[in-house]
């Protein structure tokens, strides 16, 4: 596999703005931001297919809450 890979894609309107927000909260480009969406994406689900728990605590809150990926 060559260090780089094209590929082709078509978006929803939730997907590209999704895509936009990314780019524009880290100042990234809309590659990096895919190439960083699809490594977090792989990380998380590893975690859930060895039957971990993903948690997030929202600002201001003390409670954990349970994040579950469709």
């Amino acid at each position: 596999m060559s260090p780089l890979e094209r590929l082709t894609m078509n978006l929803t309107q939730r997907g590209a703005e999704a895509l936009a927000k990314g780019a524009e909260l880290t100042g990234d480009t809309k590659t990096d931001t895919v190439n960083r969406a699809l490594q977090v994406y792989a990380y998380l689900e590893q975690l859930r297919t060895e039957g971990g728990t993903i948690l997030i605590r929202r600002p201001g809150q003390d409670e954990l809450e349970v994040i579950n990926f469709l």
